[in-house]
């Protein structure tokens, strides 16, 4: 039923995707039991804390329901979040810009969370995901995945599940890069459009590592309230474009 899973930033969302697909299929079908936490741990590779994640992602869509002393159930009636944003609500920059001036809300305070109640644990993971962003972005990518990784990483080390629910509610709409439209900028441009965001994403990554709460705090509101600036110059890039 399951195969293993290569290391990556997104293991959550592969293994969350991989279940929801045979769900889908009805490989898993309504009213059946999910194979135990310690099962799909062994027959993917991943640890406990992934497993739980993608568990909780399943739940969120309304595609699995947890009983007490049984485990996690498919659902008899699927039910869609009550509430989300997919990269098809977002078609104009105003929609973009609306999530961005959301997240402002969300992350900042998720942030100085995570500053204060990060583990170990956390912070190894999110290195991982800005060492990952780096060599995306050096194979000449984007790094969106690897940007959602990254913040919804911090969303986890607030140890407040309600921010890593909420976030996973936006998925990859929440990160804008894949609008961004890169591409439109001169090679000079991009790299420092990108190396900005590296700077950004250390300083939040620091403050973190140092468990200051009011650094992280000021770091993120930084970083989003650029990432609205430098999208509305790209926007300004785009239109001269046409």
């Amino acid at each position: 039923m399951f195969k293993a899973i290569e290391q990556s930033p997104n293991l959550r969302s592969e293994l969350a995707n991989t279940l929801a697909a045979q769900i889908e299929s009805g490989d898993l079908q309504p009213g059946q039991k999910l194979p135990t936490e310690q099962a799909i741990m062994k027959a993917t590779g991943v640890s406990r804390t992934v497993v739980r994640e993608a568990l909780a992602t399943l739940r969120a869509k309304g595609l699995i329901v947890t009983r007490q002393g049984y485990g996690a159930v498919v659902t008899n009636d699927p039910k869609p979040p009550a509430f989300s944003i997919v990269p098809n609500d977002l078609e104009t920059i105003d929609d973009v810009l609306n999530v961005l001036e959301l997240r402002l809300g969300i992350e900042c305070e998720a942030v100085a969370l995570a500053a204060l109640r990060s583990c170990d644990q956390d912070i190894a993971r999110l290195q991982f995901c800005l060492d990952a962003i780096d060599s995306a972005i050096a194979d000449g990518g984007y790094g969106a995945k690897e940007d959602f990784a990254f913040h919804r990483s911090i969303m986890v080390a607030s140890r407040n599940p309600y921010y890593a629910r909420v976030f996973d509610a936006y998925e990859s709409a929440m990160i804008p890069r894949q609008w961004a439209r890169l591409d439109l900028l001169s090679e000079e441009e991009r790299g420092v459009h990108t190396a900005r965001m590296t700077r950004e994403h250390r300083a939040i990554f620091e403050a973190i590592r140092n468990k200051d709460e009011a650094a992280a705090r000021s770091t993120m509101r930084t970083h989003l309230s650029e990432s609205i600036a430098r999208f509305e110059q790209l926007r300004q890039v785009a239109v001269s474009g046409l």
